[in-house]
């Protein structure tokens, strides 16, 4: 199990991409949800340490600013929630559902998401740093301006993310679907796009520093040179 004061500084280091670090807890299994603090609810600039969300229904709850601390949000309907500044550390969140939930400028450091259901979530001018989302659907995902670092997405469904203005540091997309992209004026290093499937992506001059396939590059041919305003002669 990875100490949560270093799994993000090791996942840092060494050739990318490295083998994602698992979750602290399994919210599957009771056994690792014991020790933790039952909450029902969000409240602005709360610390929550070592609690446990199960099954709550967070419609419209207010936790700006507050703090997170190794806790679990198991199976929350998160719909216009509102974590904005909101600072989550060594937290996992599985099935979390719900469309409007408000991340922008939030920090998320040793965050593990699973198979959330998420529509139309602004995260916008966030840190993300250590993160891993595995399986699920985001729509419309809002990381305008966001900075991620050490970020693993994994088995994901990305309908019309927006990276316009974001800065991608090691970034994996591991057997993901990406569609219609938006990657204008995103800055990138070591982006790994190897194992995702990339459709109709805009702003494919903001690629430098990403790596693609073979294969990829010949399906995005057409698209890249139109972008670039090169004309092609039959």
């Amino acid at each position: 199990m990875p100490s949560r004061r270093t799994s993000s500084s090791a996942s840092s280091r060494g050739r990318w991409p490295r083998q994602p670090p698992e979750p602290p807890r399994d919210p599957g299994r009771e056994a690792d949800l014991a020790d933790l603090e039952p909450a029902t609810d969000l409240a602005e600039d709360e610390t929550y340490d070592r609690a446990l969300l199960a099954g709550a229904d967070l419609t419209g709850g207010r936790g700006t600013g507050s703090r997170f601390l190794e806790c679990v949000l198991l199976d929350c309907d998160l719909t216009d929630a509102d974590l904005s500044h909101a600072r989550l550390a060594d937290t996992v969140l599985h099935q979390v559902r719900g469309t409007g939930l408000d991340l922008s400028r939030a920090q998320l450091a040793d965050v593990w998401v699973t198979q959330p259901r998420l529509g139309a979530a602004a995260a916008y001018d966030g840190s993300w740093r250590g993160v891993r989302v595995t399986g699920g659907k985001l729509d419309y995902l809002n990381l305008r301006g966001a900075r991620l670092q050490d970020v693993w997405f994994e088995d994901v469904v990305l309908v019309e993310p927006d990276l316009a203005g974001a800065t991608l540091t090691r970034v994996s997309f591991d057997g993901c679907v990406l569609q219609r992209p938006e990657l204008s004026g995103a800055r990138m290093t070591d982006v790994d796009l190897t194992g995702a499937r990339l459709e109709s992506p805009q702003g494919l001059t903001s690629l430098r520093g990403a790596t693609i396939s073979r294969p990829q590059l010949i399906d995005l041919s057409d698209a890249l040179a139109q972008q670039l305003g090169i004309r092609i002669q039959e």
